[in-house]
């Protein structure tokens, strides 16, 4: 069962479930595979090029796709303000996940689901 992010995570392997549940709308999912994608490259071309700006282009751009993601199709607050350390490990952990195909795996070992975007009393 998922948490609330009133909960306290003691361990990065608590908090995984929780931010996996966060993600559940594939769209968000998406989003957050193409920011930190395109950090990762940021990451390369700092060092490729000696070029520190660009690690700062990836800090940047991994945050602004993660945080228009949860504003306007997840609408939940980003992990990042409450668990700053686990939420960066957890978006690495889901980008490779992603990458090697085995993401919908462990959606399903930890039961998420896309979480519906109607309020729950709607009828």
């Amino acid at each position: 069962m998922v948490r609330r992010m009133a909960d306290r995570y003691d361990s990065f392997e608590k908090f995984w479930p929780f931010y996996l549940g966060e993600h559940s709308l594939p769209l968000t999912r998406a989003f957050h595979f193409v920011g930190t994608s395109v950090a990762a490259l940021n990451l390369v071309a700092a060092v490729v090029f000696l070029q520190p700006a660009y690690a700062l282009g990836a800090l940047l751009s991994g945050y602004f796709f993660a945080w228009v993601s949860h504003f306007f199709i997840e609408k939940n607050r980003p992990a990042t303000f409450t668990y700053p350390f686990y939420s960066f490990a957890a978006d690495w952990k889901m980008w490779a996940f992603t990458w090697s195909f085995k993401l919908s795996a462990e959606l399903e070992k930890h039961q998420i689901r896309p979480k519906s975007s109607q309020p729950a009393n709607a009828a």
